[in-house]
């Protein structure tokens, strides 16, 4: 079995905790509730012939006021940088928190996940900006935690990475 730590980062309210619910229990509830510290949840996955044990952090949300906790990254196969469509800040934040980990820790692997989906006619997010980081190497997906949209693709996304990585 390859075991695998994932990490969730991103602002607050962007549907960190959400993503990892929709993904671990298949369950989405509207009631929100702020993660302090860290959160940690396992799924096993299969890939190919190999199983995946994914441990995913779910870290506490960031802000102009507080410092990301890079420590919680030690160790990781890479992370969801994680923003909100319908507010254009949180890919702001997202980006700055990249800058952070990469700075501390150098380059890991991530993908942008640009969540709220479901709420596409109220996006604040610049298609225009998607397609520059797309041009610049960065893998966005976008999502949604309430209907499930790339979800599970997101996370298959780093399972196949990391088997890939380990059967080398």
């Amino acid at each position: 079995m390859i075991q695998m730590k994932l990490c969730m980062v991103g602002s607050f309210a962007v549907g960190k905790s959400s993503l990892v619910k929709r993904y671990v229990q298949s369950i989405f509830t509207d009631n929100y509730h702020t993660t302090v510290g860290v959160k940690v949840d396992k799924k096993d996955v299969v890939v190919g012939s190999e199983t995946v044990r994914m441990m995913i952090w779910d870290l506490a949300g960031e802000d102009a006021f507080s410092r990301l906790q890079t420590t919680f990254l030690r160790g990781s196969a890479g992370y969801l940088l994680v923003a909100d469509g319908t507010r254009a800040h949180t890919l702001d934040v997202a980006l700055e928190l990249q800058r952070q980990i990469e700075a501390a820790l150098g380059q890991l692997p991530f993908v942008l996940v640009l969540n709220k989906d479901d709420l596409a006619p109220q996006w604040e997010v610049d298609r225009g900006r998607i397609t520059a980081l797309e041009r610049d190497g960065v893998k966005v997906f976008r999502s949604s935690a309430k209907n499930g949209h790339s979800v599970e693709s997101i996370f298959e996304h780093f399972a196949s990475l990391d088997s890939l990585a380990h059967a080398s």
